[in-house]
């Protein structure tokens, strides 16, 4: 390598640098595209689903400028009262196999296989998502403050992500879901607030190894505040192991959803992948196979990619890890 291609890989960030090693992993590139498939899914997912059910929707009135808007943008008046093309039944076509005109076959009342799961898509993309949010914010804040400023807060917080960690979560989710009703804010509040603790401690231990490095003890002599020196110097300094964590911690929430669904608590009257996997076992003995089959092979597809692209992009984001394969 030339003088000026070694300059010019060293003074990439490590972001360019992680970016470099994921195009050379051919898995983790096929993963990212199965990912980016699924996200356009549940994207078209969300748009039929509000395009059918937006114009009956009771919003405050804060919020009716918003409704008329996606109304006009999305043009509801043309379905309104019709039912949702995934929730039309059509009995005479009852367990059909796949075929050209359903791809995937129908359900027990005559739905469409296809767009059922197209729907579940869009129920586990919006419980990995939302339940981050209100996860990893609250991991990467009390990890911050516990590593940052030790002593009698560092003992509070880190006694209370051991007694979150000592409940089991699924329980903790269910009496969550109990509590707020079947649906699937409880599934959001539930997976959220029970899967935090293992990202706060990832963020406590970097942050009390970053604040003895240099460059924190720099900012404190120059008179920087706590804050500043938190979110504008060491945050960007950990922010991979919160982006690792998303990718590991997603399809463990679309999992947790599943679950939930299968046992009755979460999604109620949409086709989530636990009610479709529910409802269809038991005509597996009469040879209706394709429901079961596909919904499964959605589930796997997507955990499968996310797991492995997850380790790739922890191979690729951590310092230590490539340090060492560059060694070898």
């Amino acid at each position: 390598m030339t003088k000026a291609g070694k300059t010019k890989q060293a003074g990439r960030s490590l972001w360019a640098d992680a970016w470099v090693e994921l195009k050379r992993n051919r898995m983790a590139m096929l993963c990212l595209w199965i990912i980016a498939i699924f996200c356009v899914t549940a994207f078209y997912g969300e748009i039929v689903y509000w395009r059918y059910n937006i114009i009956n929707a009771n919003p405050p009135a804060y919020a009716v400028p918003i409704q008329k808007m996606c109304i006009k943008i999305l043009r509801a008046e043309q379905v309104a009262d019709k039912i949702p093309p995934y929730q039309a039944q059509d009995l005479n076509n009852r367990y059909q196999p796949p075929s050209r005109q359903h791809v995937m076959g129908t359900d027990s009342l005559g739905r469409d296989v296809c767009m059922r799961i197209v729907q579940g898509t869009r129920i586990a993309f919006q419980v990995g998502i939302i339940t981050s949010l209100i996860a990893i914010p609250l991991a990467v804040l009390l990890g911050c403050i516990a590593g940052y400023f030790g002593g009698w807060i560092d003992d509070l917080i880190v006694w209370l992500y051991s007694t979150f960690a000592c409940i089991p979560s699924l329980l903790f989710i269910l009496a969550i879901s109990m509590m707020v009703g079947k649906g699937l804010l409880g599934v959001y509040l539930g997976i959220g607030f029970t899967t935090w603790v293992y990202l706060c401690r990832l963020i406590r231990a970097e942050v009390i190894k970053h604040k003895e490095l240099t460059y924190v003890r720099a900012a404190k002599a120059l008179g920087l505040g706590p804050a500043r020196i938190l979110f504008v110097h060491i945050m960007p300094n950990v922010m991979h192991l919160v982006i690792i964590n998303f990718s590991m911690r997603f399809p463990d929430a679309i999992g947790t959803e599943i679950i939930m669904s299968f046992l009755g608590i979460g999604v109620q009257d949409e086709p989530s992948w636990g009610i479709m996997i529910s409802n269809s076992r038991f005509r597996l003995w009469q040879g209706v196979w394709w429901e079961l089959t596909f919904t499964t092979l959605a589930i796997f597809l997507i955990v499968l990619a996310f797991n492995l692209f997850g380790d790739a992009l922890r191979d690729a984001l951590d310092p230590r890890l490539r340090t060492q394969g560059e060694r070898e």
